[in-house]
């Protein structure tokens, strides 16, 4: 990237996935204009995915929260006020609570977004001035089994590889992730290593046949929840062949010979019909295993999300210590973290059960050394709420005052009814927000902005362990503070109200100073920083931990010496048997839903959500049936359907897709209240937790799906102030059983509303969306059929359709809405607009023009994509005659799979 002089750049990191890609940002010291992905930065050298390559167009200010906003009763207004007021209010109300019912009547929810000058902030609040440990975060929700499983096997919580091991692996597994969408930069690099060296062998485990299988030598498409006897298979197999390192094994680790007892009753035959895999993939998996020079494993939610995940960390774990494939390169376990910087919340001691340094709550020498170096007297013993208890708490009415920050839980946690309820009756809601629009801001009594990417510096840490140094670019808008800066001012009210007198242990005056302060509570433990500084940073670039005292550089793997940090310096072998799901299908719900990521979507969307252009590739909400599901409940491709699950139901369009197995259902994780009626996907989910790492069962619930019939239909489309719109127009759709709500457009940002009913609305809910949508004035094409409750609406302004709206029959839909992204509007058209037919008599589709998009960065459609591949253009003239790919490549494998298809296939898709 080369600036102008009117402008800089400023290297930092993106926002999104644990991945930890370096990010230049384009700025004039006041707004951000463009980014690119820095070469420089050791985690992507330089790639950027579709997400992050889009950063610079999430800055829409109407999306933003501004000023601090406070509500002086339930069921008022919220209105603004300034910072003094708002902390001092929140502080008169935390400190009240306290001494009239406790400390732990009070809790905090962070996140894995912030960073860790952030998170240690929110830690030493807490701990140190409330006295509670009721402080946990959203990556209780996503890390906190692999947590749990790298403790149990290896001592510490302390992934031991680096993202070089993907390249030189000889065979790598991928369990329960959809690399391609969840960590798309990692999956690139995969991508070029397989393609240097064919001989690697790669594995995918998985139910659903997702974009990582087209990379995948072997996929074993198992049934949900059967991860673990799967790796217990696995190693009765490996035992049985003779492909264990004994020496290893009798040097190293303690508790095979438990294990061994257990794994000898999972017998090939037994594993294939409880996962549902042949025989034969077992024993192949079991000898590209054992027969490989190296071996590493990749995992993510798919085994997090469980009742039984640390089961499932401590049974993939238990192959690599078996095997002998752990510390060296190529080779060992590997989880990949979610959010940019759960790592620093785990660093930082940011869950309910953990204190800074990887230390444990629950130990009382861990609690007595944190106790003193922060100078308090005691830190509190009893027993911190994780995510799920401690919405139930508040449910309940034990928690009287909730501080949330930097999350989302109306949209991301489980069984999302008894969230609403819950944040409804919390006599306190605190949200600390950068995006003011999110499904839990409805619930704050007290609002408070917050500075947001770009806008803020600090630390974070990726999943390989390596610290980046995070760069503000330009100052946050209007009143919208740094986190570190809001918890701190906060702190210092509080303590004056419970601790009066003494002196602040808030005395910082930069995120440098709690870093520097942090760094000191890890010194001799695994995680080591006292060697690190942000000058040092600066300098040197990003580097992994350990890094102590005297040291010039980082640890690129752990565990070299085969000594772990137990109590005996030995790995442990963890003998658990299966468990099955909590919950179990029956003659009410015969499916298994599976929940999972979009490729151009993150978490809640509370970001991705104000780039238009990143909803192109998934337009909306549906749900994924295999072909033989469909036929089975005479459901159509496309059909709206019933989604019920024990919590609840969704009304949503049905999708045939046979990467999905029968008996099961696919719905993505990110649909929440905003975008869609119904509280979203997580109403259906399952709070049932794992017994350890108390992380929810996301990926797996009992659902049911039938049809539903709602024949009078609405579809519109409305070009800007989309954020705005979005806003007023939610409320209204209430009044429809089905109603859809999302941003669409790459060079004119729009909205595109879909709804349906059973009946007619009355005709003055219509009046009020027509005037939401701008059509019910001025140059606008007009028709209406009472008789029949049809009703259409075209605004053309400047030679182009700006808004659509056409209600009771929408046949035209698509081709109006073609129409708009053509920016076609000639008066030949016009007299078909509102025509009850697709396309006017004699007209066809451009050949190459609409359909869903494949390409978000070039904006290609897969019709055109089809149709180059239909005059004999390859992957290399695709991304030349087109652009498709050739920008940040997370389309490449969707593209390989149309270049796979049977020519007739593909022109016909």
């Amino acid at each position: 990237m080369t600036a102008n002089p009117a402008t800089h750049i400023t290297a930092s990191t993106c926002c999104y996935c644990g991945v930890g890609c370096g990010v230049l940002i384009e700025h004039d010291g006041e707004q951000i204009l463009g980014v690119k992905g820095d070469p420089q930065h050791p985690a992507n050298f330089g790639k950027l995915c579709s997400k992050g390559s889009t950063l610079h167009l999430t800055g829409d200010l109407s999306a933003r929260a501004l000023y601090p906003e406070l509500r002086l009763g339930k069921g008022l207004a919220r209105s603004r006020t300034d910072w003094d007021n708002a902390l001092d209010h929140a502080a008169n109300v935390f400190a009240e609570t306290i001494r009239e019912h406790g400390p732990d009547s009070v809790a905090f929810y962070i996140s894995g977004q912030l960073l860790t000058e952030d998170y240690y902030a929110f830690n030493k609040l807490a701990r140190a001035v409330v006295g509670t440990n009721n402080i946990d975060s959203n990556s209780r929700l996503c890390m906190s089994s692999a947590v749990a499983g790298y403790k149990r096997s290896l001592g510490a919580d302390a992934p031991p590889c680096n993202y070089e091991d993907i390249e030189q692996t000889d065979c790598l597994l991928i369990a329960g992730s959809n690399m391609a969408y969840a960590h798309p930069v990692l999956f690139r690099r995969l991508e070029e290593a397989k393609a240097k060296r064919p001989e690697m062998r790669i594995i995918v485990i998985d139910p659903r046949r997702t974009d990582t299988c087209e990379l995948a030598d072997l996929h074993l498409a198992l049934q949900p929840g059967t991860d673990v006897p799967l790796f217990h298979g696995l190693l009765h197999i490996l035992m049985w062949e003779g492909w264990i390192d004994r020496r290893f094994i009798d040097q190293h680790t303690e508790g095979f010979d438990a294990l061994k007892t257990l794994v000898r009753d999972y017998t090939p035959q037994m594993v294939s019909e409880l996962c549902g895999i042949p025989v034969a993939d077992l024993q192949t998996c079991a000898r590209l295993i054992g027969s490989a020079p190296s071996f590493l494993s990749l995992w993510c939610m798919g085994l997090n999300q469980s009742s039984s995940g640390s089961a499932k960390n401590s049974a993939l774990i238990n192959l690599h210590l078996a095997t002998g494939q752990i510390g060296r390169a190529g080779a060992g376990p590997f989880s990949l973290t979610g959010q940019p910087n759960a790592m620093g919340g785990r660093e930082t001691g940011s869950l309910s059960n953990l204190l800074p340094g990887h230390r444990d709550a629950g130990n009382r020498q861990h609690r007595e050394e944190v106790a003193r170096y922060w100078g308090v007297e005691q830190l509190p013993d009893s027993a911190g709420l994780t995510a799920v208890e401690l919405f139930d708490a508040v449910h309940a009415g034990r928690i009287k005052a909730l501080w949330i920050a930097c999350s989302n839980p109306a949209q991301s946690m489980p069984n999302q009814t008894l969230i609403h309820q819950a944040l409804a009756s919390c006599p306190f809601v605190v949200v600390q927000e950068a995006f003011a629009n999110t499904e839990t801001c409805r619930y704050a009594d007290l609002l408070l902005p917050a500075a947001s990417w770009g806008e803020k510096e600090g630390t974070v840490t990726n999943s390989e362990r390596r610290i980046t140094h995070v760069r503000q670019a330009v100052p946050a808008p209007a009143e919208a503070r740094p986190d570190w800066a809001i918890t701190s001012d906060f702190a210092r009210r509080l303590e004056a109200l419970l601790r009066p007198g003494q002196a602040s242990l808030f005395d910082f005056d930069s995120p440098q100073a709690l870093f520097d302060e942090y760094k000191y509570l890890t010194e001799h433990r695994d995680l080591d920083l006292c060697g690190l500084s942000y000058a040092l940073l600066d300098a040197q670039g990003p580097q992994q931990w350990p890094f102590p005292r005297g040291a010039s550089a980082g640890s690129p793997r752990l565990y070299a010496n085969a000594q772990f940090p137990t109590l005996t310096g030995r790995a442990h072998f963890i003998a658990d048997a299966y468990r099955a799901p909590q919950e179990k299908r029956d003659t009410r719900f015969t499916l298994s839903l599976n929940t999972g990521r979009l490729r151009d979507q993150w978490h809640g969307m509370s970001r991705t959500g104000t780039a238009p252009r990143l909803f192109a590739h998934a337009e909306e909400a549906v749900v994924s049936l295999h072909p033989d599901e469909l036929r089975r409940r005479r459901l159509q491709d496309g059909q709206l359907v019933s989604l019920k699950s024990r919590r609840g139901s969704l009304v949503l369009p049905v999708h045939s897709d046979d990467s999905v197995r029968s008996g099961h259902a696919y719905l993505p994780m990110h649909w929440g209240d905003r975008f869609l009626k119904g509280l979203g996907t997580n109403v259906l989910t399952s709070p049932a937790f794992d017994p350890l790492s108390k992380q929810p069962e996301l990926k797996h619930a009992a659902v049911e799906v039938s049809k539903v019939d709602l024949p009078w239909q609405l579809f519109a489309l409305v070009e800007g102030d989309v954020q705005n719109r979005l806003g007023a127009l939610r409320p209204l759709l209430e009044g429809f059983t089905y109603a859809s709500l999302v941003p669409c457009g790459h060079e004119h940002p729009a909205l595109v509303l879909r709804a349906a009913a059973a009946v007619p609305p009355d005709n003055a809910l219509l009046a009020q969306i027509d005037q939401l949508l701008g059509l019910n004035d001025g140059p606008v094409l007009a028709y209406d059929d009472p008789r029949k409750a049809v009703g259409k609406r075209v605004r053309i302004e400047d030679g182009r359709i700006t808004a659509i709206r056409l209600a009771g029959e929408t046949a035209a839909r698509d081709w109006l809405k073609s129409l708009w992204q053509e920016q076609r509007a000639d008066a030949e058209l016009r007299r078909w607009f509102l025509a009850p037919l697709s396309t006017p008599p004699g007209s066809a589709e451009a050949p190459g023009s609409g359909g869903k998009t494949v390409c978000s960065c070039m904006n290609v459609s897969r019709n055109a994509i089809c149709a180059g591949i239909g005059r004999g253009l390859d992957l290399a003239g695709l991304k030349q005659e087109l652009g498709c790919g050739s920008q940040c490549g997370s389309c490449v494998p969707e593209i390989k799979q149309l270049l796979a298809k049977p020519m007739s296939a593909t022109v016909n898709a």
